[in-house]
């Protein structure tokens, strides 16, 4: 896999708008997608496989768990990819993937852990486009017809019904993205999709970087310039104050502007 090491937030800006001016439409566009991570050595896992990893089955438990006690904050939702993207949002342990539409997101992620900063972060880039390329025909199909390169939860619905059907869909496991409704402002601010994989014990990496060979890519961010990165976030309202609109933003953005810093940036 491609690997692009910054040294500056300019540098960051630079890699990400490079070839995306559209002489067509005089416009920038792309079809990029992006995920951050604090660690550059953390996998590409779902925390289901993290939390449940010794026994995978117990996906339908936790699920039944989240509509039980989630009552009264998820009872009005009826599809199960709704409810998958509510819970992967608040933490639930999910076979999803989070992945934004923007790279300053991703790198607010990357970036967010202030117990992490001893570690290169990353972020992670691929093509839709290409991703598509490796689905099933059918799916693949209905993308084209409707001009997309992910699928709508009323998509998902169609082919799917439940986990069962997406796990049953092709001998051959695959992987696809979906955008969920934004029936929350922290789903809308992190311009957030999803990656969700047919089988949940193969190893979602492996798939990945056969299907997007040509287009992924990770750009490192060393810990030595972690903070910059972050503090050029903060200036242009890429926090956790938007991220996660409400009281638990305001007061993780509070305790990270307030914490020292300096043991990472102290000379030797």
């Amino acid at each position: 896999m491609k690997e692009i090491v910054i040294h500056s937030f300019e540098e960051l800006h630079e890699i990400v708008f490079a070839d995306c001016f559209d002489e067509k439409i005089q416009r920038y566009r792309n079809n990029r997608v992006y995920r951050g991570m604090c660690d550059k050595d953390y996998l590409l896992c779902s925390k289901l496989n993290r939390i449940c990893g010794h026994d995978l089955s117990l996906e339908q438990s936790v699920l039944r768990s989240f509509k039980k006690y989630g009552f009264a904050d998820i009872k009005e939702f009826t599809s199960v990819w709704q409810l998958l993207a509510m819970g992967q949002h608040y933490g639930l342990p999910t076979r999803l993937l989070d992945w934004s539409y923007s790279p300053l997101v991703a790198a607010h992620f990357a970036t967010e852990d202030i117990y992490t900063y001893d570690r290169d972060g990353v972020i992670y880039s691929l093509d839709l486009d290409e991703a598509k390329g490796s689905l099933p025909e059918d799916l693949r199909k209905d993308l084209d017809a409707k001009r997309s390169n992910v699928f709508t939860i009323t998509m998902m619905e169609e082919h799917f019904k439940s986990l069962s059907d997406l796990n049953e869909f092709s001998k051959e496991p695959f992987f696809l993205f979906y955008e969920p409704a934004s029936q929350s402002d922290r789903m809308a601010n992190q311009y957030a999709l999803f990656s969700v994989c047919s089988d949940t014990s193969v190893a979602f990496a492996d798939l990945l970087k056969k299907a997007c060979k040509e287009s992924l890519y990770r750009i490192i961010i060393p810990k030595e310039i972690k903070l910059e990165i972050r503090d050029k976030l903060d200036y242009i309202n890429i926090s956790e104050r938007m991220i996660y609109p409400g009281l638990d933003g305001i007061c993780r953005w509070i305790t990270r502007h307030y914490a020292d810093m300096s043991r990472y940036y102290r000379d030797e």
